[in-house]
């Protein structure tokens, strides 16, 4: 009799505070609906409750106390205010996970909060939040108190917390195991203990037989490791899997035997095929549990009580093999297509109980940190796949395929009635425009009332009118990559977009109401100070104009699966190191011969975009951001504003694309004067009321049509059809330059 294997999916720590990284929802959502029982924790959040509880912060200090700790005067201080920690975590904690809103005037407006150094720039909280209300000033607060404690954990009992990564630096660059190896090989020491115990009481309670880790970051590899470790320890029958963003950058040519003391199975790329041919083997195979312990390293054959695991049909799947070696295998089977991938299933995470933080004033930093938001993809991959910087050689960037737009509809509405939230992110790594047009229509269509944001690109397919449409759909903010804002690195990096492009493509969302979040970089192969300089006026005009809202300043950082780590040369740098170890490789040093020191710019380039969102020293000159001498600018002042006065295409040459109505169906009603009749149309929208006055026979045929484009979203209306049925003797291109059909447009009807 064949048994099916019973699987634990775990997050480890740390990644988001507000809302569940998505892996384990997704691959539970796949396998659940093949009938396999399945359970999932978020072991990050789960320590970050167990110790900023009362209980929790009581055993920090008492550890430190009996420690032998260097201690700085602000840690000094935490200590001597340790009663007021005590007292005040577990409401913090409350207030920041929206159970106790009426916390908030205590925090702004007393000394409710015992503060440490986190708190030392406080005093512009005031002009930094403009008019943002009393909870979200609270919000901001109560993460610097937790960010105190924070600072007082990574200097004393747990040197390597932070709140979105733990241990980071043992997984960063990581050419050889053997840093990671040594640490895993230490006595845990508070924070690791807490975390064991914690799964302690979840392997009590599941049972696995298979438990698997996703490692989205490097900042989750240890303390997956750590866990992994423990089950060895204590089940060594237990089947652990490991895959996620880090081992698809950074494990993909891994000859390092050790690993697999912890890890039996490391899989690569999207997780549902490889899982499903895994399962089939053990399923068919499982072992008798035995939760006896033993020394890690010292049983970790891959057998089961009927003989030697079967592996033959195992689909990009690493592990060691029983000569000891580390294996590929790859049998050549289909992916999961995207459309088959199931909808991701949250049940079994505490949804509740996730914290929302501001963490830093950035509008869009904001949307990451504070809300809960379900996560779903439009489409798997990029539809543009060309960006030199990026890993487009990769599965999860180079296979592009997309979902119906009435399957995708479908998964938002199952979510929403599992999680009761209707804020979705959509994780794509560049949203395609006619996908999320469809989806939009279709959102509409339904009347599903969520809200969204995501990532895309900002290409010209991004009309001012499919803005509109995205915005009544539920979109609230886009990012997107303006990278270099140089239109000659533009070109060299293959981005596809122009800076006018991007000038005229935010300011569509702008207009539309659609917060935009810039992706900026710096520092790529070639750049020069005058081009790092140029590009800075520009984002200084977009924020002038008002059509950026949010950015932020990246390095470029050349890794081993893009087109510049293949081909350096091409891009005029020279790759120095480091070697291919067993272990990890990805991020790659390089030399830019012909470019500039561009380390030094981004203390100057943060300080100059901080204040831009803000608002701020719009007008200083550009050289006030930086301690040392820069050019000045080369780039005209009116550059993003004559590209924003660049005529648009009349809606007469637009007789193959659809009409879309935003408004409700008008009511008609036709007058009759001395001289001659005509028909008034009384429109009755969420914010006004209004009426267009028309000739008489022109009355009805718009009457006709705006119920048509307002009741039926199924067929599709093209602009000519609404020509072949225009009354005759009336001439459409006149009507199409009349004030009436300009008043339509402004109120919602949309040429796509």
């Amino acid at each position: 009799m064949v048994t099916s294997p019973k699987i634990l999916l775990i997050t480890p720590p740390l990644t988001q505070l507000n809302t569940p990284y998505p892996a384990t929802a997704y691959i539970k959502g796949f396998l659940g609906g093949r009938g396999y029982a399945v359970a999932q924790a978020d072991l990050g959040l789960e320590l970050v409750l167990k110790l900023f509880s009362r209980a929790g912060l009581t055993r920090v200090f008492a550890e430190i106390e009996a420690g032998d700790f260097i201690l700085s005067d602000n840690v000094r201080r935490m200590l001597r205010l340790k009663n007021s920690y005590l007292s005040t975590v577990e409401p913090v904690v409350r207030f920041l996970q929206n159970k106790d809103s009426t916390l908030a005037p205590r925090i702004c407006h007393s000394r409710y909060l015992p503060e440490a150094s986190r708190f030392d720039n406080v005093a512009d909280l005031e002009t930094a939040f403009g008019t943002m209300g009393l909870t979200d000033q609270a919000r901001h607060l109560a993460t610097l108190y937790l960010e105190d404690l924070g600072d007082l954990l990574k200097e004393t009992v747990g040197p390597q917390f932070g709140f979105s990564r733990y241990a980071e630096k043992l997984g960063m660059s990581a050419t050889t195991f053997d840093e990671l190896h040594a640490a895993l090989q230490t006595t845990p020491n508070l924070l690791d203990r807490m975390l064991l115990e914690l799964l302690d009481d979840l392997l009590a309670r599941t049972q696995p037989d298979v438990v698997g880790f996703t490692v989205p970051f490097p900042g989750n590899l240890y303390g997956a490791l750590r866990l992994a470790g423990r089950i060895k320890a204590s089940c060594p029958a237990t089947y652990t899997i490991m895959g996620g963003g880090y081992p698809n950058t950074e494990l993909r040519s891994i000859k390092e035997p050790r690993f697999f003391d912890y890890i039996d199975f490391l899989t690569l790329d999207d997780g549902e095929g490889p899982w499903l041919r895994l399962l089939e083997s053990i399923g068919c195979q499982l072992p008798v549990v035995s939760c006896q312990a033993v020394e890690i390293g010292q049983q970790n054959e891959l057998t089961t009580n009927n003989g030697q695991l079967t592996t033959n049909t195992l689909q990009r799947t690493f592990l060691r093999n029983a000569a000891g070696e580390v294996e590929y295998i790859n049998h050549p089977q289909p992916d999961i297509p995207h459309p088959e991938v199931g909808t991701p299933d949250y049940s079994g995470l505490p949804l509740s109980e996730y914290l929302s933080v501001i963490e830093v004033l950035n509008p869009m930093h904001r949307l990451w940190s504070d809300g809960r938001w379900n996560k779903l993809t439009v489409a798997h991959g990029c539809y543009w796949k060309r960006c030199s910087f990026c890993d487009v050689t990769l599965d999860y960037i180079g296979r592009y395929e997309t979902a119906p737009s009435a399957l995708l509809a479908d998964r938002i509405e199952q979510i929403v009635a599992q999680t009761g939230q209707t804020g979705f992110h959509f994780v794509d790594e560049a949203a395609p425009p006619l996908a999320l047009r469809e989806l939009a229509i279709e959102l509409l269509k339904r009347r599903t009332g969520i809200t969204w944001w995501g990532n895309i690109r900002f290409e010209k397919t991004f009309s001012p009118d499919l803005c509109r449409l995205l915005a009544a759909s539920g979109c609230i903010a886009v990012s997107g990559g303006l990278e270099v804002a140089s239109d000659r690195l533009l070109a060299l990096m293959e981005k596809g977009v122009t800076i006018a492009q991007v000038a005229r493509v935010t300011d569509g969302f702008t207009q539309a109401g659609i917060m935009v979040h810039a992706y900026l970089m710096y520092g790529f192969p070639t750049q020069t100070t005058q081009e790092t300089v140029d590009s800075l006026e520009i984002v200084r005009q977009l924020f002038e104009a008002g059509i950026i809202q949010s950015g932020y300043w990246h390095r470029f950082s050349m890794t081993a699966h893009s087109p510049v780590g293949k081909n350096p040369a091409k891009y005029q740098v020279a790759a120095v190191g480091p070697e291919p170890g067993p272990f990890a490789w990805n991020d790659l040093w390089h030399d830019d011969p012909t470019g500039t020191d561009h380390g030094q710019f981004g203390p100057g380039l943060a300080k100059a975009l901080y204040n831009y969102l803000h608002g701020v020293a719009l007008h200083e000159p550009l050289s006030f951001w930086f301690d040392f001498r820069v050019p000045k600018t080369t780039v005209p002042r009116n550059v993003v504003a004559q590209a924003l006065q660049e005529p648009t295409k009349p809606d007469f040459a637009k007789q193959n694309q659809r009409l879309f109505w935003l408004g409700n169906a008008p009511e008609l009603r036709l007058e009759t004067g001395k001289k001659s009749g005509r028909a008034v149309l009384t429109f009755y929208e969420q914010a006004e009321d209004f009426e267009l006055k028309l000739p008489a026979a022109l009355g009805p045929w718009l009457h006709n049509l705006l119920i048509r484009l307002s009741s039926d979203y199924d067929t599709k209306i093209l602009l000519k059809d609404a020509a072949r049925d225009f009354p005759a003797g009336l001439a459409f291109a006149q009507f199409l330059e009349s004030e009436a059909w300009r008043t339509l447009r402004e109120k919602g009807l949309l040429v796509l």
